[in-house]
C-alpha cells in the first residue's frame, strides 16, 4: 500500500493557501536526493515556504516535491522527496501535520493538528515577535 504522506502533504497546503495562511515544509535536508541552497540548513533541516507568492511551477507528487524559488534573488530549482517531508504547517499559527520519519503516519500525539513539539523550534524561528498585554 502506498504512504498517506503525499496526500495529506497536498491537503494542507491546500488548506493553507484557501485560509490565506503560508504552508511552509519543514524538509530533512540530510536525506538523499533532497537539493535546496546549504547556507539555509540548520541541524540538518531546513524550513520552505511554499506559499504560490513564494514560488513558481510548483509539483506536489507521490515522489517528488519539485519547485523553482529565489534565494537573495537568485533562482534555484528546489527538488525535495516526499520522504524527506518532516511536517507542513502554516506559518501563522502552526497548524499542520508531523510525520513519523520512518513510515509517513502523523505523529500520535493526541492533536494531529499541531507540530509535534520536539520541532516546535523551527515553526517559532519563522515567527515574528508579538506583543501581549499583561495584567
Amino acid at each position: 500500500m502506498t504512504t498517506t504522506r503525499p496526500y495529506l502533504i497536498r491537503a494542507i497546503n491546500e488548506w493553507a493557501c484557501e485560509n490565506d495562511l503560508t504552508p511552509h515544509l519543514l524538509v530533512n535536508a540530510l536525506e538523499k536526493g533532497v537539493v535546496v541552497p546549504t547556507q539555509f540548513i540548520n541541524d540538518g533541516q531546513i524550513v520552505l515556504n511554499i506559499s504560490p507568492s513564494a514560488v513558481q511551477g510548483i509539483e506536489l507528487g507521490n515522489e517528488w516535491i519539485l519547485f523553482s524559488a529565489r534565494f537573495f534573488g537568485q533562482s534555484m530549482n528546489i527538488e525535495v522527496p516526499v520522504s524527506a517531508v518532516l511536517a507542513i504547517y502554516a506559518r501563522e499559527n502552526g497548524q499542520g501535520i508531523y510525520f513519523h520519519e520512518e513510515d509517513g503516519t502523523p505523529e500520535p500525539d493526541g492533536d494531529n493538528d499541531e507540530i509535534n513539539p520536539v520541532n516546535k523550534q523551527a515553526v517559532k524561528k519563522q515567527e515574528k515577535p508579538r506583543l501581549k498585554v499583561v495584567k
